[in-house]
């Protein structure tokens, strides 16, 4: 089974994956468990079956990468900087670059963000499965997630879990 590129991420209610700032302490439950499903999304479970992370030099600058030290971290930056440990820069096309990893062997690839870096994997048709966790608050204005002149993709839904009033939900392609 070939390796899969996975998008797991957060949005408001209104589609947003960051506020202007780029902050995210907007990314919590509303407190209550009243409508929680028994099964509960397993993020380290997630984690274990990558071992590639993709994200954007936003990202980068905020020192996401510090979270995945294990794994090879692959940045969109248009600068060009050196790699370094499990960091690694790319300053081309970063959709070419990913697709020959994932056809190398390995474990999953996760699509980390930001929009931009999330857009180019959405046109390209590459993403392989979403998973989705809606913040149950309305956001107004930020960062979106989907950019517009997207190609029409048709997902199944595989699996869904409401925890503390947030929905996750996991697609995959039709």
């Amino acid at each position: 089974m070939s390796r899969k590129i996975v998008l797991n991420l957060a949005i408001s209610l209104d589609g947003y994956i960051a506020s202007e700032d780029g902050s995210f302490e907007w990314i919590v439950g509303d407190g209550s468990d009243k409508l929680d499903t028994k099964n509960k999304y397993d993020f380290s479970k997630f984690l274990e079956g990558i071992d590639i992370v993709v994200m954007g030099k936003n990202c980068y600058n905020q020192n996401f990468h510090l979270d995945y030290k294990e794994k090879t971290v692959y940045v969109a930056t248009s600068e060009l900087l050196d790699d370094y440990d499990n960091v690694r820069f790319v300053n081309k096309d970063i959709v070419k670059v990913i697709l020959k990893e994932k056809k190398r062997e390995g474990k999953d690839i996760f699509l980390f963000g930001g929009g931009k870096l999330v857009d180019s994997f959405i046109k390209a048709d590459i993403i392989d499965e979403y998973i989705i966790g809606i913040i149950p608050t309305i956001l107004g204005k930020g960062r979106p997630l989907f950019l517009g002149n997207n190609p029409k993709i048709d997902l199944k839904l595989d699996e869904y879990v409401v925890d503390n009033g947030i929905v996750i939900c996991r697609y995959s392609k039709r």
